[in-house]
């Protein structure tokens, strides 16, 4: 039986990729491979925010799920999240839930 908090973070990413593509804000296309090397927190110098929810974020937590690899104890997406989605004439409000959540789901108090 698959544990309860994989396949509700499988569900989060794909709630949030699929807001993302509705915003207009997924990209098939990668940010350069420079944008990777950033040293500042989400790659603030090299990439928009929603560049980094899909090409870090969600990317790396799906590639921990595919190795069945450790998942972080903690999360703390959303705080910045408030700060830098911003998203000219889109409603952003639903992403922003959805990190809360995912905040929440990597949070002492949560439970399955």
């Amino acid at each position: 039986m698959a544990d309860p908090r994989t396949l509700a973070l499988t569900r989060m990413l794909d709630d949030i990729e699929a807001e993302l593509r509705s915003l207009g804000s997924w990209s098939g296309q990668p940010p350069d491979e420079q944008a990777f090397a950033s040293s500042m927190p989400f790659f603030a110098d090299q990439m928009r925010f929603e560049e980094w929810l899909q090409w870090v974020l969600v990317a790396r937590f799906r590639a921990l799920l595919d190795g069945d690899l450790p998942l972080p104890e903690r999360c703390q997406i959303a705080p910045m999240a408030e700060e830098a989605l911003l998203l000219p004439g889109q409603d952003v409000s639903r992403v922003l839930a959805l990190l809360h959540q995912l905040d929440a789901l990597f949070s002492d108090d949560q439970t399955f």
